[in-house]
């Protein structure tokens, strides 16, 4: 689940930025919810703040098919100096 939420956060700086080949996380927090039942597991991925050098995002994590979370997450990834000026 982390590594769902990390990449949740890092498709979500790329449809603001295109392609950030040096973006890279500098933290990501997790909170397990509950037991996720067997079944596709489903991240919700919205950025909070999309800064110069940093963005900060949070991921809500279900399992298909139903509306309870299962776990969420908050990331913050670091960006490359030479991508400031494209924000």
């Amino acid at each position: 689940m982390m590594a769902l939420a990390d990449y949740a956060i890092y498709a979500a700086v790329l449809t603001r930025l295109g392609l950030v080949e040096m973006a890279v996380t500098s933290s990501l927090n997790i909170n397990f919810l509950a037991k996720a039942m067997p079944g596709d597991l489903i991240a919700e991925a919205e950025l909070i703040k999309l800064g110069k050098r940093l963005a900060v995002g949070s991921v809500d994590i279900y399992v298909a098919g139903e509306s309870d979370l299962v776990a969420h997450a908050t990331c913050t990834y670091s960006i490359p100096s030479h991508m400031a000026d494209t924000v």
